[in-house]
């Protein structure tokens, strides 16, 4: 089988492998197609806390070619999405349910060899179906959708309230689309006015373009947020950009006693006041991965297809990963997800 291995700071090399033999209990995947994101760029540069070489690819889904062992789930010829997360089950985290902070966490494709691959065996228990209803080039969008969902549930939303979201990239974007669907009245901001407008498409009730000179929100839409909630402010803020400025402007913001979850992430260092967090009582939470969250995710996607269809604005062969690492970090166009279209896929 082919690979692609990262092998140093933007060097991509395309090898050949011994396709794999699935263990007691793993199937083997045919993988159809990968989505990269922020963190799959940042290994690319070779600026992230992984070791090169790597074989990249966490977000992906494919089809069943092989299982050892006895499956009451699966078959062959299944269309499946993968968790690509691995926990270790003993650290504190893991004791107390929350496996999406372990201690000692992997992940296929960060830590490991991920989905860059034509084959791959996989732990039966890491396997979701897709739904009839999502189409399989979709499927790998589950992956960050869960990351979406695991940060808006941190939030603890309450149908009817009003939330903004600051960042309107891809976990933003969806963000407010699941935020949506718990009827959560939606603010989106952005320092691009294109992906504002993206915003709308997946349910915010209104946009504001974000001046990154200049304090925000500013007089306007100050005046804005205070009439849509009574003049309180925002009781949930879901912080998507990894800017401490941002994190500084959702404090400030927020509501009295309201939330701010905190899912961009950052080396940055970021400057608090020590009587706001107190004076406020806000709820400062950090949110990471999903607990397991692929299956709800997937499921949810099939019941928003438009939207996720408009959420992959590239496509690229398996051949291109170059150019297609080029293009996540190009600011001349608005980039929503990438999609690499594997040799075995059907679209």
């Amino acid at each position: 089988m082919r690979i692609a291995r990262t092998v140093s700071r933007e060097t991509i090399n395309y090898e050949t492998a011994e396709d794999p033999t699935p263990a007691e209990g793993e199937a083997l995947i045919r993988i159809h197609n990968v989505t990269l994101c922020g963190t799959d760029l940042h290994i690319w540069e070779d600026d992230y806390a992984t070791e090169l070489p790597i074989i990249q690819g966490h977000e992906f889904a494919g089809v069943i070619e092989q299982i050892n062992g006895t499956s009451d789930r699966f078959s062959v010829g299944d269309r499946i999405a993968v968790s690509p997360m691995f926990f270790c089950g003993e650290c504190y985290a893991c004791s107390i349910g929350r496996v999406n902070a372990c201690t000692h966490m992997s992940v296929y494709g960060c830590y490991e060899d991920g989905s860059l691959v034509e084959l791959m065996s996989v732990p039966l228990e890491k396997l979701y179906p897709v739904p009839d209803a999502l189409p399989m080039h979709l499927a790998p969008l589950s992956e960050p959708m869960s990351i979406a969902m695991q940060a808006v549930n941190r939030g603890r939303p309450v149908a009817g309230e009003t939330a903004v979201v600051l960042g309107c990239g891809p976990i933003g974007l969806l963000a407010t689309l699941y935020l949506t669907e718990l009827g959560v009245q939606v603010i989106a901001a952005d320092t691009v006015e294109d992906r504002c407008a993206f915003a709308q498409e997946f349910g915010a009730n209104e946009t504001f373009v974000v001046d990154p000179s200049a304090p925000f929100p500013n007089e306007q839409q100050a005046a804005r947020i205070a009439e849509l909630t009574a003049g309180q402010g925002p009781s949930l803020i879901i912080e998507a950009t990894g800017q401490p400025s941002s994190l500084g402007n959702a404090i400030q913001m927020v509501a009295t006693a309201g939330r701010v979850v905190q899912v961009g992430i950052s080396d940055k260092l970021a400057e608090l006041s020590m009587r706001v967090l107190p004076v406020k009582e806000i709820d400062l939470i950090g949110s990471r991965n999903s607990q397991n969250l692929i299956g709800e995710s997937l499921d949810l996607l099939g019941r928003h297809v438009p939207e996720a269809t408009a959420l992959v604005t590239h496509t690229f062969a398996f051949d291109n990963l170059n150019a297609a690492f080029e293009t996540m970090r190009s600011r001349d166009a608005v980039v929503g997800k990438v999609l690499i279209s594997m040799p075995g896929a059907t679209i």
